[in-house]
């Protein structure tokens, strides 16, 4: 950290006197003395502002204010600026316009609370801010020189067999700092020390949530909250459009450039780390897919003994059977999602990926995880009914079903029972069957538009009412005659006798396939 007031005053050889906030030359409150010294200025203007940055110090001999302490300027004013200017300390060199401080200048900066010490006539304000410069350059040698000591052992922990771990344990020792890791999914994977988020909840939501926010947003980048008196940094880990998780630091203070410099290079193990981890899970991905195709063409016992040895036992039958949407951009995101809960939850879980999907086999109690992944990944998914693994590949096509009618709605869960409660023939309004039924019902439509009449739509809930005209018209709001005399007419259009249940099923087919039967 960069020198403080404490520091400069300190130099005997200046012989610095401090005034206190009655302007007497006595101790002054902790606080003021740890205010940091970037560097020290002197100026005699009366706004030296536009000259000065924040955590500097002013010297001033006081030619701004006049020799005649009677004619003096407004001190008020002048001691704002520099208030607000955030300048450390000021100080007043004597005996070069004026024997002594003037007593207008210890009030003002006693009103505003900008640290005062006098100057003797021995002391060149040259020594004072050659100083101030001796102490910046040692505090940046000590800085470097425990970055490098830092870094050194951070690669010495790399070394060890949970190098991750240790890696990270190593940063939060060196910084003073926790330090958490959360995984593709957002989950809190580690943090060091352990019990960081034991008593601190909110803490963990806030950075919880900005990490998932930089996952969903499937880049890498950085960003900075505030929580609970702390500044939390993130950094995503992994390369672009292929996250790993994300890197957490957080503590009182913020990092200087040599801590930066310390996390920089754990942020770089840490994402090779990651990185040779996903190289075995393509290794393993490519046996799952091996493991998928044999339990589809009935090898069960094969597939379980290498799936116990690897991940944990299949799930026990009957089993349900998803298939999800994995866009290339998140894939890898999504399998390491899977994995996750596959380690959480053994011998619930196994998935294989197939083509641009992933193919998933479930216990039905873990039917939840398929829910929290495409609510995570706003992702689409199919899911078949229960199944032995003997009937798999018949699974396998209602989950495929599912999923084409999902692709239809928001991401989410679509279930087979969905669509086989729908019917075959709701399937027609996802076929060619379109310009047929459009082509079929042209004469009543064009009818309608022509006439303002309502053929099209009594003709449908008529269908919907099994024929009983009375029930039509107790919907329709009109009397049975009318919906008769409608009925009638739409036959004559259609050319078709609609007393036969064959011309019913046509005309209602062709109201499924424009998408008119459930307008």
């Amino acid at each position: 950290m960069l020198p403080n007031l404490r520091l400069l005053l300190a130099d005997t050889n200046l012989g610095l006197t401090l005034f206190n906030d009655s302007g007497e030359t006595a101790p002054a409150r902790p606080a003021i003395l740890d205010r940091t010294v970037e560097w020290v200025h002197s100026s005699d203007l009366a706004d030296p502002t536009p000259f000065l940055s924040a955590n500097q110090v002013l010297l001033t001999t006081g030619t701004q204010f006049g020799s005649d302490p009677a004619a003096d300027a407004d001190y008020i004013l002048y001691v704002q600026r520099l208030s607000e200017c955030g300048i450390t300390a000021l100080g007043f060199g004597t005996e070069v316009v004026r024997d002594g401080t003037p007593d207008g200048l210890i009030a003002a900066c006693g009103a505003f609370g900008l640290p005062l010490f006098e100057v003797p006539y021995r002391t060149p304000f040259i020594a004072v801010a050659r100083a101030a410069g001796d102490l910046v350059a040692e505090d940046r040698y000590a800085r470097a020189t425990w970055a490098l000591k830092a870094q050194r052992a951070i690669a010495l922990a790399a070394l060890r067999p949970d190098g991750l771990s240790a890696t990270l344990a190593e940063l939060s020792r060196q910084l003073g700092h926790w330090v958490a890791l959360f995984d593709a999914s957002g989950a809190l994977d580690r943090v060091f020390p352990h019990a960081t988020f034991a008593a601190a909840p909110d803490a963990l939501a806030t950075v919880q949530f900005e990490a998932r926010r930089l996952l969903t947003r499937g880049a890498r980048s950085s960003s900075t909250v505030e929580a609970g008196g702390e500044t939390l940094t993130l950094q995503t880990l992994g390369g672009h459009d292929h996250l790993r998780g994300v890197l957490a630091l957080g503590g009182p203070l913020a990092l200087d450039q040599a801590s930066t410099e310390v996390v920089t290079s754990v942020i770089a193990l840490a994402g090779l780390a990651l990185e040779q981890n996903n190289a075995l899970g393509r290794a393993q991905g490519l046996l799952r897919s091996g493991l998928l195709n044999t339990l589809l063409v009935g090898d069960h016992t094969l597939v379980d003994q290498i799936s116990r040895q690897m991940w944990g036992a299949l799930p026990a039958a009957p089993v349900l059977v998803a298939v999800v949407d994995a866009p290339a951009p998140r894939r890898d995101a999504i399998t390491d999602y899977l994995e996750l809960r596959v380690e959480d939850s053994p011998g619930q879980l196994f998935f294989a990926r197939q083509d641009d999907t992933i193919v998933a086999c479930v216990d039905r109690a873990a039917h939840g995880i398929l829910s929290d992944l495409c609510a995570l990944f706003e992702l689409h998914a199919g899911l078949s009914e229960p199944s032995s693994y003997r009937q798999l590949p018949r699974a396998l096509d209602q989950a495929q079903q599912a999923l084409a009618r999902a692709r239809e709605r928001a991401p989410g869960l679509t279930e087979f029972s969905l669509v086989a409660r729908q019917g075959v023939l709701a399937l027609l309004a996802r076929t060619d069957a379109r310009e047929v039924g459009l082509a079929t019902l042209a004469p009543v439509m064009a009818h309608d538009r022509a006439h303002s009449t309502e053929l099209l739509g009594t003709l449908r809930i008529w269908l919907l009412c099994n024929g009983h005209f009375s029930e039509a018209a107790a919907q329709l709001g009109v009397h049975r005659h009318t919906v008769r005399t409608r009925i009638q007419q739409a036959e004559r259009l259609l050319a078709r006798d609609l007393g036969s249940f064959p011309a019913r099923a046509d005309v209602w087919a062709a109201l499924l396939a424009t998408d008119s039967a459930t307008a």
